[in-house]
């Protein structure tokens, strides 16, 4: 059953008012409607919202920890509620990583809700003006044929499906036939990231590219202290 929740952030002339629905929710607020949806992603401590409008004009950016979002008032945000470990902005979504499987995502949706429909309406910017997402797969003139090749595939071939699932890749080099990628977003720690990177993306890169050898993960030294700090 639905129920409205009021927002103390608005005026009373501008009440927010929110209701939860099944799938999510939907805000009402001077004649404005607002509908965040939420999206299953491969792995199960990692949901992805969508606001229904545009999160980033280009590109992606991954936030492993709230040390991580001084760029970002929306990653700042939602760092402040119990529960989530990292964050994730993609063109049109928002993918959220909890910090310990054992808490319910019921518990954690309502405040991750409430918390993106209060930044929508402040009309603070998503990232600041001097931050710019991550140009990976940007051509360089220091491409050559095959690593030209190789960022072409990541954009246009395997980058939108793997955004599909909350996700995204960063290029991170090609050396000695090994395309070295570090997953984001839902990807981070989801139990089939090594499936989807041999079985998916290593095959098709083989397939038009014949100089791959092989893909390899990689990662930043934060996330390798929150996996050892994690057991994992």
């Amino acid at each position: 059953k639905g129920h409205f929740v009021s927002s103390s952030s608005t005026s009373d002339e501008s009440l927010l008012r929110l209701k939860f629905l099944p799938d999510g929710i939907f805000n009402a607020t001077e004649g404005r409607t607002m509908f965040v949806q939420t999206q299953d992603t491969p792995n199960p401590n990692s949901l992805k919202f969508l606001p229904g409008r545009t999160v980033l004009e280009t590109g992606t950016m991954n936030f492993a920890g709230p040390r991580d979002a001084h760029c970002s008032p929306l990653a700042r945000q939602l760092f402040r509620i119990e529960g989530v470990k990292s964050v994730f902005l993609g063109p049109d979504f928002i993918t959220i990583s909890r910090s310990d499987e054992n808490m319910e995502w019921r518990v954690i949706k309502p405040d991750v809700f409430a918390a993106i429909m209060d930044f929508f309406t402040s009309g603070l910017p998503v990232v600041n003006e001097d931050s710019t997402p991550s140009a990976d797969t940007a051509p360089s003139d220091d491409d050559d044929e095959v690593v030209a090749m190789i960022k072409e595939l990541l954009d246009t071939r395997i980058r939108p499906t793997v955004q599909e699932d909350g996700g995204d890749i960063v290029y991170r080099g090609f050396e000695d036939g090994v395309v070295k990628l570090k997953l984001q977003g839902s990807c981070t720690s989801c139990p089939s990231s090594i499936v989807t990177l041999k079985s998916g993306i290593q095959n098709m890169l083989q397939f038009y590219v014949p100089e791959v050898e092989s893909v390899e993960q990689v990662k930043d030294e934060d996330e390798e202290e929150a996996a050892q700090s994690n057991g994992t």
